[in-house]
């Protein structure tokens, strides 16, 4: 049989890893520059004037929370936060002045008790995705080397994604680095699987490789955890190791760009994934209260995460080819 005749791809590997490094290197320089609300003497003294006459008068027991509110364990203090930072909001948009950030975040309107709703719709569904590649691993991909560890990356993805709408839906220190944590051994696993892809690792390297991943990632943990939590250092962290993991692809990309039919996908995902996380750049005010630049970043990742998986299934497929077990291909993307 035939192989589908595949179109002309006018990409250059060079100019993609060059702009996918730019991108990258921006995105790392970029530092959020909003003013910091909690601290303007207008939201201090609403603070303080609503908890004393809400909180701690004797009827703040008669009145509870709504349902929502308490199963997402909102305080009396922490409504009061919101619904100052709120009206000063309000306030800000109506005379055209500048929108502050509070405690460290824009103010989002909240739903069913989420602080982020829209960043957490969008984390559940880079986890849907993930789940969706779980069950095509294991439905198409037949015995095969890399199937276990393309499993492992589905089940990672999908706990990062579960720990993020965990967080976006409450922001406390222990949701964050459970996000945090997450994602920093989501970024490892992926430099860990697409090496020993790319380099075709026997046995004996694939423990030697994923000691050398595991023990910087539990000290990277622990330094966080146990030590001090370094925003800067981690964001750096991060962005290394996912860097290192888009310039293996790329650098397989480049390898094989004039000899397999799918070899741009790597590439091509690299940059666009740096693209979206360059999104973060942009830093701007929550639309309708709820869509910042994060939750644009976080909605630009669902349909790479489909196509990632997409690309692992026909790199499965052409790899079993070599070995003498070829079906047609793009078979297994029915």
């Amino acid at each position: 049989m035939s192989q589908p005749s595949w179109p002309s791809i006018q990409l250059h590997p060079h100019r993609i890893a060059i702009a996918s490094v730019i991108l990258l290197l921006a995105c790392i320089a970029t530092l959020a520059t909003a003013s910091s609300g909690d601290l303007a003497p207008e939201y201090i003294h609403c603070v303080q004037s609503y908890n004393t006459r809400i909180c701690q008068s004797p009827s703040s027991s008669l009145d509870p929370l709504p349902l929502s509110l308490r199963l997402t364990h909102w305080t009396c203090l922490d409504n009061c936060r919101y619904q100052c930072m709120q009206a000063i909001t309000a306030a800000a948009i109506a005379s055209n002045s500048r929108v502050l950030q509070y405690h460290g975040k824009w103010p989002f309107v909240r739903f069913l008790g989420m602080q982020e709703p829209a960043s957490v719709l969008f984390s559940i569904l880079n986890g849907y995705m993930h789940f969706r590649g779980w069950l095509q691993i294991r439905r198409v991909v037949p015995s095969y080397t890399m199937r276990p560890f393309y499993i492992g990356y589905a089940i990672i993805g999908m706990n990062t994604w579960l720990w993020s709408a965990v967080y976006h839906s409450r922001d406390w220190p222990s949701t964050e680095k459970l996000d945090y944590f997450s994602a920093g051994i989501s970024v490892m696993y992926g430099l860990f699987y697409s090496t020993i892809r790319v380099t075709r690792m026997e046995r004996i390297s694939r423990v030697l490789w994923g000691l050398a991943c595991l023990i910087p990632l539990l000290m990277h943990i622990g330094y966080l955890g146990l030590v001090h939590f370094d925003y800067g250092y981690n964001m750096a962290a991060t962005a290394t190791v996912g860097a290192l993991h888009n310039l293996v692809w790329i650098g397989w990309s480049i390898k094989h760009w004039n000899k397999l039919p799918y070899a741009h996908m790597p590439a091509l995902w690299a940059a666009l994934i740096t693209l979206a996380m360059s999104l973060e750049m942009l830093d701007f005010p929550p639309l309708f209260g709820a869509v910042d630049a994060h939750a644009l970043w976080h909605l630009a990742t669902i349909p790479l995460v489909a196509n990632w998986y997409k690309f692992l299934v026909l790199d499965t497929e052409w790899e079993l080819g070599r070995s003498g077990h070829r079906k047609p291909f793009g078979s297994y993307l029915e």
